[in-house]
């Protein structure tokens, strides 16, 4: 059953079928090869589904909708040009840090590249950048809307490895900011070597007055991420507030939303989530499969037998994930993977917060690597550019990410030292 599920798989990515197609054929021949009755794929895709978790998808999805029509993410900006657009390089530095904000309500890395990129790639083009250079920046930058909380990726692995989400979420702070820092650093040496963004200073505004324009944008993470841990409502419940929160301030408050909007932000909305929703059903009937086949024990034994220690073992997943990632959807490669990998972390000592940071934060490169990053695919699609001419920019910001993986793999604290100060018992 086991070679039959996996060969389909791949012949159907190498076929270029969608990924939920894909894998959810896959299961379906699977479960004829070993005669089972295919009425356990209707419960196990409903089980895979039926998790209250899992509500937060598509609010959050809404919430980024909302605050992109809404003004909030441009107000962001805003801001995040007032703290760090007055050097040189300080454009793209404010792509990096508004990214990072508007990721503490989004959780979505695709939402993120759109909502901002909307505002900074054009920006970043009329003062000088090139086109390839910046589409390459936003889409590297969106890359901390899965790692920064609130993250959908993040909830998927606390759904799928059955670890607390309030804990994953404290824990990817440390990543996000190292990550944001390192990028901010590097594009602001690489400018000063290019000799880009000597006028970007120019149109901004001082810090107290984009404060004060920005004030209820920069109060909405504020509201989400204090209800969560001040213990006043759960990550799902969060998302909710967080929707709420975004059509008042952007109906009543900026007014920028009218009634209008609302349907062509609602359809946005249902088509997004019902592709991870898709993905997410059909990934766990493959999970299910999987593990009664007994492939997870069996990868647990071989990864014992060949890898012999907790460095060795973490090494090779990060590869393994490094070539997934190219291929395979972070959302559903999270949900085929986390029961599978997070059990033998566990046997080598890794604790599954700290692994389930690694997994998230390496499958997110693959949302910046050929051939399915999609944020890629969206960063492209603002700047109106071929996915080819944006390579050459893109791989110095991979080996920043990969820099970082490193130090997240490797140094456990970086994740864990706010988790375990804020759930210290």
């Amino acid at each position: 059953m086991t070679p039959v599920m996996i060969s389909t798989m791949v012949l159907c990515f190498a076929l270029t079928i969608s990924v939920a197609v894909s894998i959810g054929l896959a299961s379906v021949l699977g479960i004829q090869v070993a005669n089972i009755n295919m009425l356990i794929s209707v419960k196990e895709m409903f089980g895979a589904i039926n998790k209250f978790p899992l509500a937060a998808i598509p609010f959050f999805i809404l919430a980024g909708n909302l605050m992109e029509t809404g003004g909030i993410s441009r107000r962001l900006v805003e801001f995040a040009k007032s703290l760090v657009g007055g050097v040189q390089g300080g454009l793209p530095m404010t792509c990096v840090l508004t990214c990072m904000i508007f990721a503490a309500v989004s959780g979505s890395s695709v939402a993120t590249t759109f909502a901002i990129g909307a505002i900074l790639i054009p920006a970043l083009i009329k003062h000088g950048y090139p086109t390839s250079y910046a589409a390459a920046l936003q889409a590297t930058s969106a890359e901390l809307g899965v790692v920064i909380p609130p993250s959908i990726p993040l909830i998927l692995y606390g759904v799928s490895a059955e670890v607390s989400i309030g804990e994953l979420f404290v824990a990817g702070f440390g990543p996000g900011i190292l990550i944001s820092g390192a990028l901010m650093l590097f594009v602001w040496l690489y400018c000063k070597w290019k000799g880009w963004g000597k006028q970007d200073g120019e149109g901004r505004l001082g810090v107290v007055a984009a404060t004060w324009q920005a004030g209820w944008a920069l109060l909405m993470p504020v509201i989400i991420l204090g209800g969560i841990y001040g213990g006043v409502f759960t990550p799902t419940e969060a998302s909710a507030v967080a929707v709420l929160y975004a059509l008042v301030v952007g109906m009543l408050i900026y007014r920028e939303i009218g009634l209008r909007d609302l349907f062509p932000i609602l359809r946005k909305s249902v088509v997004s989530s019902a592709v991870i929703m898709f993905i997410i059903a059909n990934a766990g009937l493959f999970a299910f499969l999987i593990t009664r086949a007994g492939v997870p024990d069996a990868i647990g034994r071989w990864l014992e037998a060949v890898l012999q220690s907790p460095a060795l073992f973490l090494l090779g997943v990060n590869a393994a994930l490094f070539v997934i990632g190219m291929f395979i959807e972070t959302s559903a490669a999270i949900i085929v993977l986390a029961p599978i990998l997070a059990p033998v972390a566990v046997h080598f000592g890794v604790d599954p917060v700290h692994f389930g940071l690694i997994m998230v934060v390496n499958l997110a490169l693959g949302m910046i690597t050929p051939p399915f990053g999609v944020n890629l695919f969206a960063a492209c699609t603002v700047a109106r550019i071929p996915l080819d001419r944006i390579i050459g920019h893109l791989i110095p910001f991979v080996l920043v990410i990969l820099a970082c993986l490193l130090v997240i793999t490797y140094v456990p604290s970086v994740s864990l030292a706010l988790r375990d100060l804020a759930f210290a018992k």
